[in-house]
């Protein structure tokens, strides 16, 4: 592993604006904490993690590891994201596909959860295993009464027994795991503030590793993310005043770990805007195409105003413009 990367993870788990996810296409934790948050912190070259009372991130940094930083189109604004990616022959997990009982939890972070038991709910994915951790024992022996079923089988109890127990869920990949302690909401619900899980079967069930909008090289599977501050919305995702401390500390990331391409077309696109130029292509990809509504949102966003930006918003970023990654990716920050 590069010291980069270890720089990178060290500097972002002490930044408590930073948030973190964790899983696979259609199935996520997401850990983050408050500015004013009790958290225990560790950042060494063998691991980072924060753990509060509400959840807990550990990851453990493997040799293969390569951070790679983008950006995505939202239905109002874009976002960004650090993905911390594995080659595809170190990245798999244990695909289990059916409810299974693993044994107590020695890797939590916690000594308090260490002697619960985990199970793994058999999501079947390649770069992840979803688990709930279970300190009841007498919730453990029912569950175990449907070990080697599938969990969203027609007439399996084993999930509704979990959603009503509230049980600690343990999502873990190759480069560690997320925890989250608070309650899972009703399927009515709005997930809590602070560290939560999204499950989205029907997204499960497609096999993808991560979203086709999101531009990860070829070759490499996402196994974490990081998301840093973004300029123009909170960790909540409302509205902010645009901070261009943000917007220039992650183009920085963009340069030093990011698609050199994507950032040429964003440069392209700021330059010609700027000069006055007519609107025209300078990408015919998808992902190129993406690149250049971002570019013209930041200057929007940053106070840019022009008769060559509107034109160039007009003909770029229309409102029937329909490559929006919002419903790829639960975790979203623009």
């Amino acid at each position: 592993m590069s010291a980069a990367a270890i720089d990178l993870l060290q500097r972002e788990i002490a930044n408590p604006d930073t948030q973190w996810s964790l899983g696979t296409f259609g199935a996520i934790a997401e850990f983050s904490r408050d500015h004013d948050e009790p958290v225990r912190l560790v950042q060494s070259a063998e691991a980072v993690s924060a753990v509060t009372a509400r959840g807990g991130i550990v990851l453990k940094p493997h040799a293969a590891i390569r951070a790679f930083a983008s950006e995505g189109i939202t239905k109002t604004g874009w976002n960004q994201r650090v993905a911390l990616c594995l080659p595809a022959h170190d990245c798999a997990m244990n695909q289990r596909v059916a409810l299974t009982e693993i044994g107590p939890d020695h890797q939590a972070p916690r000594e308090e959860d260490r002697d619960s038991v985990l199970f793994d709910l058999g999501f079947s994915a390649l770069q992840a295993d979803f688990c709930v951790r279970i300190g009841d024992r007498n919730l453990a022996r029912r569950l175990r009464d449907h070990v080697g079923r599938a969990v969203f089988e027609p007439g399996n109890p084993a999930m509704g027994m979990i959603l009503a127990a509230n049980p600690h869920r343990v999502f873990i990949s190759r480069l560690g795991r997320i925890e989250v302690y608070q309650p899972i909401p009703p399927p009515s619900g709005k997930s809590p503030e602070g560290p939560h899980t999204h499950v989205l079967p029907r997204l499960l069930k497609s096999g993808r590793t991560h979203p086709a909008t999101e531009p990860v090289p070829q070759g490499w599977i996402p196994c974490a993310h990081l998301h840093p501050p973004h300029p123009a919305r909170n960790g909540l995702g409302e509205a902010r005043p645009f901070d261009a401390t943000y917007h220039h500390a992650f183009q920085r990331m963009m340069a030093a770990c990011g698609d050199p391409a994507a950032l040429a077309t964003k440069r392209r696109v700021v330059d010609a805007v700027l000069a006055g130029e007519p609107p025209t292509a300078v990408a015919s990809d998808r992902h190129g195409r993406i690149g250049i509504r971002i570019a013209l949102r930041q200057m929007k966003s940053q106070g840019h105003a022009s008769s060559a930006l509107g034109a160039w918003l007009a003909s770029f970023d229309s409102a029937n413009s329909d490559e929006s990654d919002d419903e790829a990716a639960p975790h979203q920050n623009g």
